[in-house]
């Protein structure tokens, strides 16, 4: 903590409540993030770029496809707290947290690591999260950023990345165990186990390939509009 310095403006932030859900609909976890209000940050002053690693949907068919191909293993791995890697470039404040209070009222906190909804926070731990697997000897594809390509002797591992999710898949289950290994003593990972969910599609596979489809995403939407027990018509009306 530390005074305010004169001209500068410290960003409000609060405390965010949610519950995260199992394929099954039991509870995960419950979790609480503090947060950035992002709409009172003023570009040039508290962030220079923006970037969210958000892989193309022809990319991770491309991907399945592949792994289905050479039946390759097709793993999923998630972070914790992903957009709190980055360490911040930038001169950021932030005023106290709801519920923590200082003996002056000017005092501030200056942000070292990113926080959520801060505009620059997927671009800096996105930057942490490239240089890790770069330095695991992967290269970084031009036609999409969130693609990750390792070619070593007879090893090939591909690994794909939506914001803090992960598919990994390859041609040596030993390679992606070392590897999953590899990413868990850098960050705080989470072994998703085999891939079944991802970008709201459903991942089934069988010994003859892969089964995608959409109907837990298309039950949650129906849920959220509160249409869940309407009854179908052959002719809507409005």
């Amino acid at each position: 903590m530390q005074q305010l310095p004169p001209e500068k403006k410290a960003l409000r932030c609060k405390w965010v409540y949610r519950m995260k859900y199992h394929l099954d609909g039991t509870i995960e976890p419950f979790k609480a993030r503090l947060v950035i209000l992002d709409n009172h940050q003023v570009e040039g002053i508290n962030y220079t770029k923006t970037f969210a690693p958000i892989a193309k949907m022809v990319t991770v068919c491309t991907v399945l496809v592949v792994a289905t191909t050479k039946a390759w293993e097709l793993h999923q791995m998630g972070m914790h707290n992903a957009f709190l890697h980055g360490d911040l470039h930038e001169e950021v404040f932030m005023k106290m947290p709801p519920g923590f209070s200082a003996s002056q009222s000017d005092m501030v906190c200056k942000l070292r690591k990113s926080l959520y909804k801060l505009k620059q926070a997927p671009r800096w731990w996105f930057s942490n999260f490239s240089i890790a697997l770069k330095s695991f000897g992967f290269q970084q594809s031009y036609l999409d950023y969130s693609l990750f390509i390792l070619h070593r002797e007879d090893t090939q591992l591909v690994v794909l990345v939506y914001v803090d999710n992960l598919i990994i898949t390859g041609n040596t289950p030993s390679a992606i165990k070392h590897f999953m290994l590899y990413l868990s003593t850098c960050f705080h990972m989470k072994d998703l186990g085999i891939l079944k969910y991802f970008l709201g599609i459903e991942v089934d596979r069988n010994p003859t390939g892969i089964f995608l489809c959409q109907h837990k995403y298309a039950l949650d939407i129906i849920f959220e509009a509160g249409l869940l027990g309407a009854k179908p018509a052959a002719t809507p009306l409005e």
